[in-house]
């Protein structure tokens, strides 16, 4: 006599025989699939972006080198007009100007860094930077645009750079481009003017 492979009314579904994909997750299955094809798909995409991290960065001039700033401290960038010296400071203090209301001081770094004097032209800008509830605007030769630059391809600071100047470099790139260290610069404590005006 042929089987017909008919259950008896109540007999439990033997699952092993029943065809891949017909099968019914129980929640809790499903829960646990869907957890483990997110952490499949996570890794691939964290181990690139950890691989291609980039820094967004504005790179200007001072006097004949290359330097750049995180777009992440920069507030806005300046045409340096209406600039008012200001007596018993610090040679490094070059001014200060008044953007819309607010009086910003405005450091010359390159006699902060001790680099050769190249002159003021129209092409000087003030680079607004801030940490914090620290503010100053930078005196840059010229502004060379926005570039973006991997982090990975930062160097230890040349070691022609000594003293002050290597204090505040992050970094230099392959093509000689000097990233500056805007939390370290701005917490300095020689920015902070306490000279007064003797009678």
């Amino acid at each position: 006599m042929k089987k017909t492979g008919r259950k008896s009314p109540g007999a439990p579904e033997d699952r092993r025989s029943v065809p891949a994909g017909t099968l019914e997750a129980t929640p809790e299955e499903k829960r646990t699939i869907l957890r483990a094809r997110a952490k499949s798909l996570a890794q691939e995409p964290a181990r690139k972006e950890r691989a291609e991290e980039y820094l967004d960065v504005l790179a200007f001039l001072l006097a004949h080198e290359t330097y750049a700033i995180e777009t992440a401290s920069i507030r806005e960038v300046y045409p340096l007009t209406d600039l008012t010296p200001l007596p018993c400071t610090p040679d490094y203090i070059f001014g200060i100007i008044n953007i819309r209301g607010q009086i910003i001081t405005i450091i010359d770094m390159k006699k902060f860094f001790d680099l050769p004097e190249k002159g003021i032209t129209n092409l000087n800008r003030v680079i607004v930077v801030r940490e914090e509830d620290m503010e100053l605007g930078i005196l840059a030769d010229e502004i060379n645009g926005i570039r973006n630059i991997p982090e990975s391809g930062l160097n230890p600071s040349l070691p022609t750079m000594t003293g002050i100047h290597a204090g505040y470099i992050k970094g230099v790139t392959g093509e000689g481009l000097i990233l500056l260290d805007m939390e370290r610069f701005l917490n300095d404590r020689q920015l902070i003017v306490h000279e007064e005006v003797g009678e």
